[in-house]
């Protein structure tokens, strides 16, 4: 007689074997298909794994807020990325910066 547990146990497997292969996917894509989507498929890639740990190896699957819990964590992302843009725009050491600085 198979108990919960065992089934349980074997969804936990079934997602950790998806995970290997989204990561396997996401290692050799830039080397099997190089184009201007690369990055944006890795990214992808990366929020279902999120999506994936999240769900499953955090318990969040049976959870009725979770739709709070995904608002409020994107009004935090775009809470800091407006603080960096801010920063960004306002950089005051330009010349001395590797990265905004002219060639020379």
């Amino acid at each position: 007689m198979v108990t919960s547990y065992l089934i349980e146990k074997v969804g936990y497997y079934k997602v950790l074997i998806g995970l290997l292969l989204l990561t396997v996917v996401t290692f050799s894509l830039p080397e099997v298909v190089v184009s201007k989507y690369t990055f944006s498929a890795q990214m992808f890639i990366a929020t279902v794994k999120a999506w994936l740990i999240l769900m499953y190896y955090m318990h969040l699957k049976g959870e009725k807020t979770i739709g709070w819990s995904v608002l409020f964590s994107l009004l935090i992302v775009a809470f800091f990325f407006s603080i960096v843009m801010i920063d960004v725009n306002n950089f005051q050491y330009t010349d001395v910066s590797h990265i905004t600085s002219p060639t020379k």
